[in-house]
């Protein structure tokens, strides 16, 4: 139903509401919320867009999620009036007197609930059919001024979100002038400068540079982040190997030449299902590679945005995701400051103790391995760290956490065998826990003679495994089921003769929990 995967761009976690929101982070994920853009193009409304809380509470990823949209600016009684489709809207919710602006407060304590897990919530601006527009700066000042008393730090009456108060602005114009937008921002920067919160102004702009309705604004006054779509034009995604058309190198270079905000961060905007948008759209594997590839280029790189949440979930399929599992096939692999850990849910926790079997960290004390520590999926392994896996001497290319070295990730460079007699191939069958990877490491119970074939079959107890392990030329096979769960079936095959490992889990049969968040934009 969805295209697009997501897993472990990076590992962002619940602890992330110690550490707060950091702008100037190059892997950070942005998640337009409000359109159900799933809704416009299907029909089952199983899957239509839930509230905000579904989404900040289920994933652990995602640090920013503009509400879209504010798309009147000066409606009915002078207010603006929002749409958040099959939520909140002037439609079906009430609204407050002598004004078409829906009284959404309900939505406060999502908000509140967001922002409590360390995510900014903005109030996004305009969209495609927004009717949206100054004639003059004072009249845009005077709309900063709303705009402050009704979402952010100001006090009124009229709150269509209650109580909370969202963390910025979010500018998504797609048409009409420009005249008094860089009044507005400059007006709310004014606000936020005496204010005891930071704010935040971003805009979303299209990918042809300079940007129609926008290009002039964000020359003139400084901005925090642009969410460049790259998607619907001619320099979408879809031409990211053409030099011709793909031109995030121009906007990184005004962001280092041009803007006001020498810091600015450029995020690449993109459809998460072909659904989401007319033209742009790329799967998993093409989107990670040019997420990667970009964010290895260019300093300005702060992330990726998505549209939008409600093309984001699988819904029937996500009680069987562990969303900390994060991003898997779309991680950007630069060293990064390691990144807190989420916590196991306790219930998780405790079946983790008694079904896993954690790899002997020992470390050979001679040899080319000397004094290096078997790999462990229960650590977190900064770039250049060493460890030892299947009896080879494996180098951390980047951060690394549950992504066993030789696995598909490509975090670890094989350095070659250990020379160390001593060091025996770790046997280790992976299965989702918790949301990560967790490991099923065999210790050795059995050695055989040099010439000797030793063979073993049967049920795999996944709180004690036992395998066998032979010497030199020794040929020991050894074969085993694990259910996981009761459902899963995984075959695995030892040979110690070649150091290798090998777990084939049939294509047909999917792992319990260890399924992964889908991701859409448009």
């Amino acid at each position: 139903m969805l295209a697009v995967h997501l897993a472990a761009f990076f590992f962002l976690s619940f602890l992330h509401a110690a550490v707060g929101f950091d702008m100037s982070r190059n892997d950070n994920v942005v998640l337009y919320w409000g359109q159900n853009s799933y809704g416009a193009t299907h029909s089952d409304v199983a899957n239509f867009q839930k509230t905000l809380s579904y989404y900040c509470t289920s994933d652990s990823v995602t640090n920013t999620f503009p509400i879209a949209f504010l798309t009147t600016f000066f409606g009915e009684g002078g207010l603006p009036t929002i749409d958040l489709a099959n939520i909140c809207n002037s439609n079906d919710n009430a609204t407050f007197p002598g004004t078409e602006l829906a009284d959404c407060s309900a939505l406060a304590s999502d908000i509140e609930t967001c922002q409590a897990a360390g995510k900014i919530v903005t109030l996004s601006i305009g969209g495609a059919s927004g009717s949206v527009g100054f004639t003059s700066d004072s009249q845009a000042q005077t709309f900063a001024d709303t705009i402050w008393n009704l979402f952010l730090g100001g006090s009124n009456n009229t709150r269509p979100f209650g109580s909370a108060v969202l963390d910025g602005v979010d500018l998504d114009i797609e048409g009409g002038s420009s005249t008094g937008y860089a009044a507005f921002v400059t007006r709310l920067r004014s606000h936020a400068s005496s204010a005891s919160k930071q704010y935040y102004v971003t805009a979303a702009p299209q990918c042809p540079f300079p940007d129609a309705s926008l290009g002039s604004v964000i020359n003139a006054v400084g901005f925090d982040a642009v969410y460049v779509q790259f998607y619907n034009n001619y320099c979408g995604l879809q031409a990211f190997s053409d030099a011709n058309d793909w031109d995030f190198g121009t906007w990184d270079n005004w962001a280092k030449t041009t803007s006001p905000n020498p810091s600015v961060k450029v995020y690449i905007g993109a459809p998460a299902a072909s659904s989401a948008a007319g033209s742009g759209y790329v799967d998993a594997a093409t989107l990670a590679n040019i997420l990667e590839t970009t964010q290895s280029t260019y300093s300005s790189f702060g992330g990726v945005m998505m549209w939008d949440a409600s093309q984001a979930y699988d819904m029937m399929s996500r009680q069987k995701m562990h969303l900390r599992e994060g991003l898997l096939l779309l991680r950007l692999r630069l060293p990064q400051a390691p990144l807190p850990q989420a916590p196991l849910p306790q219930k998780r926790r405790a079946q983790s103790q008694t079904s896993t079997t954690s790899a002997s960290t020992a470390a050979p004390t001679s040899g080319s391995c000397a004094g290096v520590a078997a790999w462990s999926s229960a650590v977190a392994y900064n770039g250049g760290a060493q460890v030892t896996y299947n009896g080879q001497l494996w180098t951390a290319k980047w951060w690394s956490e549950a992504d066993a070295p030789g696995g598909p990730a490509g975090d670890w460079q094989d350095d070659g065998p250990c020379t160390d007699a001593n060091v025996a191939p770790e046997a280790t069958l992976s299965k989702p826990q918790a949301g990560i990877m967790s490991s099923l490491s065999a210790p050795s119970s059995a050695s055989a003679s040099a010439s000797t074939v030793v063979g073993s079959s049967g049920a795999f107890d996944s709180s004690r495994s036992v395998l066998s392990r032979a010497s030199a030329s020794t040929v020991v096979s050894s074969s085993a089921e694990l259910t996981i769960e009761g459902t899963t079936k995984a075959r695995m095959s030892l040979n110690t003769a070649t150091a290798t490992t090998f777990l084939s889990i049939p294509s047909s049969e999917n792992v319990q929990e260890g399924r992964a968040l889908r991701f859409n934009r448009s």
